[in-house]
């Protein structure tokens, strides 16, 4: 019989020429087997004789290809996180990674590619299930095909292993021949169970009670693998319509749930949880999601605190924002284009981007806008007149959060819910019911979400974070109003424990979501938490801003670079190994030693003003020098401020275009100064790292 899902167990044994994967539990099933060192995979009846086993694993997280060998990452923690309708879901704790070469090779590059790869699976917030497709929506599951394998079934958007596993995959698919002993384009079914899809995220479920009523509350974030990266690295939209830092978000309650608690206290019978009480089980879900403002737009981190802003001609971005909303809008139906960044300074550039871009794509489009004592423009809103083609479906609402909500006015936020009250009833949410006999545990469905909110801020994070909260607590008032838990009136949060898990719930997925962008927990999560701002979060925002400038600076070009490589944006060149290193810093040697000099000259004049000194011994040499120091620390400081472009710490793998054309230009001006141009250009040391491949932003912009 076809196993359809991951195995739960597998057991590793290793040779000298393979390594052998096999399911105790399914002693039937066929053994996966990769060939050393060559990578080629087959399937084996039965087990292999002569192989040792080395341990056991939690599932098999892919195959890469590095420079000089290719790894099998495999998955050796995993902690239970909860279960959602009687299925377990894990978070990937340790891996570790299986080389196919018997003697391991030393190479500079490839040992900073698994540090970066490893630094990656050790801090990113991973997730997978042997037996529920946690890429995708409740409302996606209930239209999936249950004959497909678990990994078939994954959203192509959320499967975030899935460049790795393209071995795998195109082997289960046939679409290759490894061995040469099968014919191409033959379905492998035995290697589907060794398929086990992961989502990148946050997953938070638990058992919980309102007005005495027992249920599960699930809060689920999937981030996109597609255009991912770090806050001032990946801005906007690709050529594909993907755009950076999209997420969707889903909310869930299920009631009457048989399998209460981390190990399941309902029964199973059939494969299909039973109810609580004898009550069928009701899932009710609501997705909103959040993703960069869909034009090319960039930030280029030049060192001073604010990045200087560039925006290509919104009409060379139309082309790629129709493929981004064609999906959206399959997906999701109507959308509603919740946009929060500033109306005034350089925020209000990517505004009117936004707004002309929505003009371009809805037909005959007509615009409104609401002024208050607080600004002139507190709502505007563009949408199409007479709705008769795909792209009025858009409903754009800009809200002037910043002026809005300024001075810890955050209830004012309500003006923006009270603005979309009618796009969201009229969009509904998905609400399921347990198909009664119903073997795999589908869903009746009942109702559907045909609307989606997309919000956006200039990170997408902090502003987002407190809008989609709000949006939240008021769907799942209205959810168990109209499933009578809640009578007309009363809301979800009157419950005071609940209240505090709602908040603290959703305030953790700010935070996920934040760091794994930014670097740093998300900003105002204190009101996220309590409802109001305090001074206590006011100055945890200023640390995580002052964090997130060091890091944006000096520490995502590595993210950048892990990510690139863990999803394929990236594949190492084995050709030219040893003459060639990717990760050499290649700025002239003047250029690199100013910080040094920098640290030294500020260290000696500290030094020197410490220092105590005799009433004979003669004072003016040693000030002399300290002024010398600080001259030469003032001079360091002042170059490396108006040269910050060379000292920001980019990726090396896929250097934007945009920081290669900045660099460029700063070493152009450089070699021309009168008193260091002519250092630099006698010790440079050869061309930029930058590697140009992202061209993403061109050079028409918007200044």
């Amino acid at each position: 019989m076809r196993n359809l899902v991951p195995f739960r167990d597998i057991n590793v044994h290793a040779s000298t020429s393979h390594y052998a994967f096999t399911s105790p539990s399914s002693p039937s099933a066929q053994t996966l087997v990769i060939e050393r060192p060559s990578g080629d995979i087959r399937l084996n009846d039965g087990a292999l004789l002569g192989a040792k086993r080395v341990s056991s694993i939690a599932g098999i997280l892919g195959i890469v290809k590095l420079r000089l060998d290719k790894y099998i990452i495999v998955i050796t923690k995993a902690q239970p996180m909860g279960r959602l309708k009687g299925h377990m879901v894990y978070r990937i704790m340790a891996t570790e990674f299986l080389p196919l070469r018997e003697r391991t090779l030393h190479d500079s590059d490839e040992d900073t590619y698994l540090t970066l790869l490893k630094t990656l699976l050790k801090t990113g917030p991973m997730y997978f299930s042997y037996s529920f497709d946690i890429t995708n929506s409740f409302q996606r599951q209930s239209a999936s095909n249950p004959s497909h394998a678990l990994w078939q079934r994954a959203d192509d958007r959320f499967f975030w292993n899935k460049f790795i596993q393209s071995d795998l995959i195109d082997f289960a698919t046939g679409a290759t021949s490894a061995s040469g002993l099968r014919p191409h384009g033959v379905h492998q079914t035995g290697a589907d169970p060794f398929i086990l899809p992961v989502m990148f995220g946050m997953m938070r479920i638990t058992t919980t009670r309102i007005k005495s009523t027992p249920l599960t509350f699930a809060l689920i974030t999937r981030r996109s693998r597609h255009r991912a990266g770090t806050r001032y690295l990946t801005r906007g939209i690709d050529e594909h319509g993907h755009v950076a830092n999209f997420n969707e978000t889903e909310q869930t309650v299920v009631l009457n749930d048989g399998t209460r608690g981390m190990g399941g206290e309902g029964a199973m019978q059939n494969g299909k949880v039973s109810g609580f009480d004898g009550q069928d089980m009701q899932v009710m879900s609501y997705v909103q999601t959040r993703g960069s403002v869909p034009v090319y737009w960039a930030e280029v981190s030049t060192l001073r605190y604010t990045p200087d802003l560039q925006i290509r001609g919104v009409e060379t971005a139309v082309d790629a924002a129709k493929s981004h909303f064609d999906e959206q809008i399959r997906l999701y139906g109507d959308n509603y284009l919740v946009n929060l960044v500033n109306q005034r300074g350089r925020e209000v550039k990517v505004k009117e981007a936004y707004e002309q871009l929505v003009r371009t794509l809805v037909s005959g489009p007509t615009e409104s806008a609401q002024a208050d004592f607080v600004t002139s423009e507190k709502i505007h809103i563009v949408e199409a007149s007479q709705p008769n083609q795909k792209y009025d479906r858009l409903h754009y609402v800009y809200f002037d959060f910043h002026n809005e909500t300024k001075g810890l006015r955050w209830h004012r936020a309500q003006l923006l819910l009270d603005q979309l009250k009618d796009g969201l009833v009229r969009g509904q949410y998905f609400r399921g019911v347990d198909m009664p006999g119903d073997s795999q545990g589908r869903l009746e469905v009942r109702a559907r979400q045909t609307a989606v909110v997309r919000t956006n801020c200039m990170d997408c994070l902090d502003r987002t974070n407190v809008v989609q909260t709000m949006l939240a607590r008021w769907t799942l008032t209205r959810q168990l109003t109209d499933i009578g838990i809640l009578k007309p009136g009363e809301a979800a949060d009157d419950d005071a424990a609940f209240k505090v898990l709602f908040r603290n719930i959703w305030a953790d997925n700010a935070d996920v979501v934040s760091r794994t962008y930014s670097g740093t927990g998300a900003l105002k999560t204190d009101f996220t938490r309590t409802g109001e701002r305090t001074r206590a979060g006011a100055l945890q925002d200023l640390n995580n801003s002052l964090t997130r400038y060091v890091k944006n600076n000096f520490g995502d070009g590595p993210r950048q670079d892990a990510f690139d490589l863990f999803l394929g944006a990236f594949q190492p060149d084995s050709s030219g190994i040893g003459a060639t290193q990717v990760f050499v810093d290649r700025r002239p040697i003047l250029i690199q030693a100013i910080p040094y000099l920098l640290a030294g000259s500020f260290f000696l004049v500290l030094v020197s003003g410490l220092a105590r000194s005799s009433p004979e011994t003669t004072i003016w040499p040693l000030r002399l020098f300290s002024i010398i120091c600080l001259v030469v620390g003032m001079w360091c400081f002042r170059f490396i401020y108006t040269h910050g472009v060379l000292y920001v710490n980019w990726p090396k793998l896929n250097t934007p275009r945009w920081a290669n054309e900045g660099y460029q230009e700063t070493m152009g001006a450089i070699r021309k100064d009168k008193f260091i141009g002519p250092f630099v250009a006698r010790h440079e040391r050869g061309a930029s790292t930058a590697r140009v491949s992202h061209l993403e932003e061109g050079k028409k912009r918007i200044q």
